[in-house]
């Protein structure tokens, strides 16, 4: 189990797609597909939908909240997020769309792609499963 600060409330579990690269959702992501569609971002055509996303964090616009949103009610937005350092957006983003989040991991080795994990933003940890 990895210790980590809890941002969103709630538990989520997937397989991680993993960046390295900080993500804008307001023209980065899809909102009708959860594609990844920036064409500098490392994920471009990869689809975030039913992941769980592992990202140092966010940038751009204050609107990525409400895409996040969106990307929730069309059921195309990520089982769970962790970033390196949650930033607002991102924060705002989750926590209205009922995305558990959690962010600073203690330990950041495990988190590879494909791994599948549990992310409990009640308690702050991710498990490996």
């Amino acid at each position: 189990m990895i210790e980590c600060r809890n941002i969103a409330k709630g538990k989520g579990k997937g397989e991680l797609i993993v960046s390295s690269e900080p993500i804008s959702f307001l023209g980065g992501v899809n909102p009708e597909n959860g594609e990844v569609i920036d064409p500098n971002h490392e994920l471009k055509g990869q689809s975030i939908k039913d992941k769980v996303l592992f990202i140092p964090g966010g940038k751009g616009s204050t609107v990525g909240s409400y895409v996040i949103f969106q990307m929730m009610k069309n059921n195309t937005a990520p089982k769970a997020i962790i970033c390196l350092n949650a930033e607002p957006i991102i924060a705002t983003g989750a926590i209205m769309s009922d995305i558990p989040m959690v962010d600073s991991p203690a330990s950041t080795e495990e988190l590879t792609n494909g791994t599948v994990v549990e992310v409990d933003g009640d308690n702050g940890t991710i498990t490996i499963l």
